[in-house]
């Protein structure tokens, strides 16, 4: 009878365990941060990026790890040799996102770690579709994205573009203008994303709010039938401001969440446009020449840059 009671009062106590509800992972805490003023504008290089000399994936030896399927681009998660972890992009998306995210991070923006590497060899990478992805020699793939996945930054969920703490400031409203002139038609939430850093820049935990994807870029916007990337001719041939109206500004965006540009003030618009201003010619080359752009392509897209952020500049009203 003994063996009897201590059996079922076992037996209650597990099932009065495994019915507790299930606890929620806390999520990490931290001081929002979207901007930060660049006080180095002039001096910032674009062509290594916000990850600096110190930050390149060591390409002695890189082996395939898995797919990463999400997305439009192939990407693949590959480990160097070095032994850190990297998302690659292998496709013409590489190339765009590359140069965006240092134009964005130029003028202060939080963004992504990333290099784009000439021609490398990923040991047990599957094939992908020829059509899709080129080939270098010693059958390597050609102008691959290295992003930066850090083990001491966590990555948590999309940030909405309608709905986060810097609604309605000058520095949201900027990232928004920064769009437009890169020619972002895929303006998705999920292409954003928050980084949880443990210790940023202000010495305490911080939650970095960045344009994640800005592979969709350099091209034309407009509908799923006329947008383009990677595409610097188009690039050169549309329009930008196309004038204001009541202290707002119009803008020439046809794309993906379009109604987020109907608030841009001109001063807004302004503030931006100075801070871009500050780019030298030079620093305007090398962010398109770390993307491995040919010099003539380089030429196109950095006069197309140049006359976008005149336009802002000069905006009257």
């Amino acid at each position: 009878m003994r063996k009897r009671i201590i059996l079922s009062i076992t037996l209650l106590l597990s099932l009065s365990t495994t019915a507790l509800p299930f606890q929620k992972k806390q999520k990490p805490e931290g001081t929002p941060v979207m901007w930060r003023e660049p006080t180095d504008i002039g001096s910032r290089d674009l062509y290594l990026g916000s990850g600096g000399a110190e930050m390149q994936p060591d390409l002695s030896r890189v082996t395939f790890i898995r797919d990463d399927p999400a997305g439009h681009s192939i990407k693949y998660r590959v480990r160097d040799g070095s032994g850190k972890i990297w998302q690659t992009k292998l496709d013409n998306e590489a190339q765009t996102e590359t140069a965006a995210s240092r134009l964005v991070w130029a003028v202060g923006y939080m963004t992504e770690v990333n290099y784009l590497v000439p021609c490398v060899k990923i040991e047990g990478a599957p094939e992908p579709p020829a059509d899709r992805v080129k080939r270098c020699e010693g059958n390597g793939f050609a102008n691959v994205k290295f992003e930066a996945r850090p083990e001491d930054v966590k990555r948590l969920d999309p940030w909405s573009w309608r709905s986060n703490p810097f609604t309605g400031t000058r520095e949201l409203q900027g990232l928004i203008v920064m769009m437009s002139l890169l020619n972002n038609w895929d303006l998705k939430d999920e292409n954003n994303k928050v980084l949880y850093v443990a210790n940023g820049e202000s010495g305490r935990s911080e939650l970095h709010y960045v344009v994640s994807d800005l592979g969709a870029t350099f091209g034309k916007t407009g509908s799923f039938l006329s947008h383009t990337r990677n595409r610097p001719d188009d690039y050169a041939k549309t329009k930008f401001v196309e004038g204001t109206k009541g202290g707002r500004v119009r803008l020439a965006y046809s794309g993906k969440n379009s109604g987020i540009f109907g608030n841009i003030t001109v001063e807004q618009a302004r503030w931006i446009g100075g801070l871009l201003s500050r780019l030298s010619d030079r620093q305007l080359n090398d962010a398109f020449r770390s993307a491995n752009y040919t010099p003539e392509e380089i030429q196109i897209l950095s006069g197309a840059v140049r006359a976008k952020i005149n336009q802002l500049v000069n905006i009257r009203g």
